[in-house]
């Protein structure tokens, strides 16, 4: 296994997300840093949830190995997948290639949980796995989007932080519900020379259909909505709104999160969010 090295990480609370309003994440790209590093900060803060730091060791598996999925909030066992060939080092939410996932969870429409669907892949299973076989925050929203398909996500709606030496990703995602298996999800790079963050709420509102270097979805995003009922037939994809139709934002999504965002921005920007003071 390799060293931990490639970029830097910023814990606030290194914890499991037991409490739903609880997580920030902050994502910072390297032209947005004084040393030229990816930064991802992630903060999982609950006063009566004792944290811990899990570790996997690099390891080569036997063919046919099979992986347990536990849920990671609950402990509750959801099922088998097969184990990748080799799995890489993990410590905490870092793997040994520098790869870091942090999340925040939003929730979204009470008509997409997945309580009951025997969907295999909760929130926090998925950040294990994809640390353990990907290299880069690409390659773990691809892996991601596939373990959902193959085996179903079982948690709420969550926002994913994904950073590596080089790219930070914001990448949202919501179940199907009884509809349909697996999930769907957009996902965007952070500038270069900005900053981004998510506090449990759905924050991708329209995003590039043509843009792969930047944004990167479900191919079913939009039509998925239409077929629900939840974006009109009629409607255009380039003006298809993620969070306004998976994860409208109320109003404690606006005073409870929105507001941590607020809080940050306005902060680094030495007080330039004071024109949306009103909205947070």
């Amino acid at each position: 296994s390799g060293s931990i090295t490639p970029m830097t990480v910023i814990t606030s609370i290194l914890a499991f997300s037991l409490a739903a309003q609880a997580c920030t994440n902050l994502l910072v790209s390297r032209g947005a840093s004084d040393n030229n590093a990816t930064q991802l900060a992630y903060n999982a803060d609950s006063g009566s949830l004792f944290g811990s730091i899990g570790y996997y060791p690099a390891k080569e598996h036997a063919d046919g190995a099979m992986r347990e999925v536990w849920d990671w909030d609950s402990s509750k066992f959801l099922g088998k997948i097969p184990e990748a060939k080799r799995t890489y080092g993990v410590v905490g939410n870092v793997n040994e290639h520098g790869l870091i996932i942090g999340e925040t969870t939003f929730g979204g429409l009470p008509q997409l949980g997945t309580e009951g669907t025997g969907a295999i892949m909760d929130y926090g299973s998925l950040i294990w796995i994809a640390l353990q076989r990907s290299k880069t925050a690409r390659e773990a929203i691809m892996l991601i989007d596939k373990l959902c398909t193959e085996y179903g996500y079982a948690s709420e709606g969550e926002s994913f932080s994904l950073a590596d030496s080089e790219e930070v990703w914001l990448m949202e995602l919501i179940g199907k519900g009884n509809y349909s298996r697996g999930a769907v999800w957009v996902a965007r790079k952070i500038p270069e020379g900005y900053v981004g963050g998510t506090a449990n709420q759905a924050r991708i509102r329209t995003f590039p259909l043509n843009d792969p270097e930047n944004c990167l979805y479900a191919k079913d995003v939009v039509s998925f909505a239409k077929s629900i009922g939840l974006y009109p037939e009629q409607g255009k994809d380039e003006d298809f709104s993620f969070s306004d139709t998976y994860d409208p934002v109320s109003f404690t999504g606006a005073r409870l999160a929105e507001a941590r965002m607020w809080t940050l921005f306005n902060k680094l920007s030495n007080g330039g969010m004071a024109e949306y003071l009103d909205y947070a």
